[in-house]
């Protein structure tokens, strides 16, 4: 195992049993305490109820008197805003919690119950709405949204049914412990080693990394399970949940014991925070205590994130690394690398980042990457400068640009990585790279209009569209509005003001002078799915000494109008036009050149299609009659 469980136990933590028995015994319907009564003992919350007891007092009954709440009941709950009061105790793997939240119906029907879940390695210790207990019964549900593929669920039956669009607050108090667990992973064979690598997410005492729906639900939530099983359903469900975080609210407070070294960085919510002198120092017998804050804010198209840690700091410009001791040799890679690409990203997104970049060691060298918000979590390892450009490049971007909308908050980091291809190794690799991307876009686009909605880029919350296909959205606007005028647009984007749909879309045909609505229309505010295109005729002919006018049938069998990139190339020259083909239609392309026309290329694969993405005619080779 990569964490031990220590054995030591505190007399916070009998305390805290202390409590949990006295408040079993209050009746269902009294007055939650309030939150000077939940701390009598520092850090500790007293106020929990147990469901056994519950039931065996006969106070509630979780078969008859709590329904399961079904999935449709539990995607129209949307948390909109949460409170969060934490208390960890590194030593023990655990945290202690209370969670005021926001709730709403977003669905058609009123709720008369609700569920709320977090990891199965934690528990509901009391819930109430406006100072009153719930009724509630807690269930195990299977989910790969959690590193245990398990949730603790808590179906909740509310006083007065809640109606579509309406309201409502509730206080949640839950705790339990959070080690390193694999355990998703290796129920579908996955070596106990390489699982524990991927998800290293854990509450430890020299690092803290809970990373979010996804990974770990350190906090509530109200999901639809879905396993890795599912085909692309966990990744879809994942997405859906930063969409529906997008426009939420967070405020944070931690307090974190410590016996030797104190924290001293911390990123809640994806942003760094600065971790408060100690409240107290330890003793042999106590420990110390720091705290972290979040003021409150916008969640952002990202899961709700927690990291704390202990490590040594390099600084750099606007780079600051956070390594163990036996990786500060490799720091100077490190930033030498956020150097090398910080040009290509200041080109495109500006001068300075909106915040520093932070890249933090993780606890074990073979542990898998991750970004979290503007932080790049990484294991600083002795590595080839070629391999981290893609990570950092990636992060880099996410402290230059932020937006709530899902294709642009992860579709510029994405599409920076292929600039950097480009720049580097050439457009045909950046291109390559794109089209090994490309199948899974296809297969998960509509055939055609009428066989689904897809996913309007607008509001997608799928890795495929968000990333992949707002990548190739980002090529094809850099032909029809040019890279200046792009990078102008990107460069004077500014989130608060991205309220209408049309925003971006304002900001580009203002920098470029050009009408963009049609492409934005078939590309980003409706999904009918990709081009299709065939080139069906080509015709030469020689229309004076030494020129040749040649038309080029093409067709396009989708529903999406694109337009591509036509090249005609002879025995003396090239020459290249771009042509719109709209959707479900064919057109007639005609194009003159000197010499014998030799080949027709339509697409280059800067438009994504259902099959390949470039369409090659041979009219006659070089050197034939």
């Amino acid at each position: 195992m990569k964490f031990k469980h220590s054995a030591a136990s505190s007399l916070a933590a009998i305390l805290l049993a202390l409590g949990c028995a006295a408040a079993a015994q209050t009746a269902p319907n009294a007055p939650l305490p309030s939150r000077q009564q939940a701390r009598s003992f520092p850090g500790q919350l007293l106020f929990s109820r147990s469901l056994q007891k519950q039931v065996a007092a006969g106070k509630t009954s979780p078969s008859s008197t709590v329904p399961k709440a079904t999935n449709q009941e539990r995607r129209s709950l949307n948390i909109t805003s949460y409170n969060l009061d934490l208390h960890l105790t590194p030593r023990n793997e655990s945290l202690s919690a209370e969670a005021r939240l926001t709730l709403r119906n977003d669905g058609t029907q009123p709720l008369r119950e609700i569920a709320l879940q977090l990891s199965s390695s934690l528990h509901f210790q009391g819930i109430g709405s406006n100072g009153h207990r719930l009724v509630y019964a807690q269930q195990t549900i299977a989910s790969d949204a959690d590193h245990t593929g398990k949730l603790t669920e808590a179906d909740i039956l509310l006083p007065a049914p809640l109606a579509p669009g309406a309201s409502m607050p509730i206080q949640l108090f839950y705790g339990g412990q959070i080690p390193v667990s694999g355990q998703r992973l290796e129920a579908i064979g996955t070596p106990q080693s390489i699982a524990e690598a991927s998800d290293w997410d854990r509450i430890s005492e020299d690092f803290t990394g809970l990373r979010g729906f996804g990974s770990v639900v350190w906090y509530p939530v109200s999901s639809v399970p879905a396993s890795m099983g599912q085909g692309n359903r966990l990744f879809e469900e994942i997405g859906r949940q930063k969409l529906r975080n997008s426009t939420a609210t967070v405020t944070m407070k931690v307090a974190v014991e410590y016996f030797d070294q104190p924290p001293d960085v911390a990123v809640l919510d994806g942003r760094p925070v600065p971790v408060s002198a100690p409240v107290s120092m330890p003793t042999a017998s106590f420990p110390g205590v720091v705290t972290v804050s979040l003021p409150t804010q916008t969640i952002g198209f990202q899961e709700l994130s927690l990291v704390l840690a202990s490590r040594q700091l390099s600084r750099q410009d606007h780079t600051n690394v956070f390594a163990l001791p036996n990786h500060s040799a490799n720091v100077a890679d490190w930033l030498n690398a956020v150097a090398q690409v910080t040009p290509l990203v200041q080109s495109w997104l500006g001068p300075k980042p909106l915040v520093p970049l932070t890249i933090i060691d993780l606890p074990e060298s073979d542990d898998a990457p991750a970004q979290v918000g503007t932080a790049l979590l990484a294991p600083l390892t002795k590595t080839s400068p070629s391999a981290l450009d893609a990570p950092i490049i990636h992060a880099l971007a996410h402290a230059y640009f932020n937006s709530p909308r899902g294709w642009l908050q992860e579709g510029v980091p994405s599409f920076m990585v292929t600039l950097w291809l480009e720049s580097t190794s050439g457009r045909k690799v950046a291109l390559e790279y794109l089209e090994s991307q490309r199948g899974a876009l296809a297969i998960a686009e509509p055939a055609s209009p009428g066989d689904s909605t897809g996913e309007p880029l607008i509001s997608a919350w799928d890795p495929v569209y968000t990333r992949t296909k707002a990548s190739y959205v980002f090529w094809m606007l850099r032909q029809l509005a040019g890279d200046q005028s792009l990078q102008t647009a990107l460069q004077q984007y500014v989130p608060a003001k991205d309220t209408n749909t049309q925003y971006f879309e304002d900001l580009l045909e203002r920098a470029s002078g050009k009408n963009l609505h049609w492409f934005f229309q078939n590309w980003i505010y409706q999904d009918p799915g990709l081009p299709d295109l065939s080139v069906t005729n080509v015709f030469p002919n020689k229309v004076g000494l030494g020129q040749t006018l040649v038309a080029v049938n093409i067709v396009n069998h989708g529903f999406a109008a694109a337009e591509v990139p036509v090249t005609l190339i002879s025995t003396t020259t090239k020459v290249s036009n771009y042509v719109r083909v709209p959707a479900d239609s064919s057109i007639t392309h005609r194009m003159e050149i000197t010499g014998t026309p030799l080949e027709v290329k339509v697409n280059d694969g800067t438009v994504p299609e259902v099959g390949d993405s470039i369409h090659v005619v041979i009219l006659k080779t070089k050197g034939s009659d």
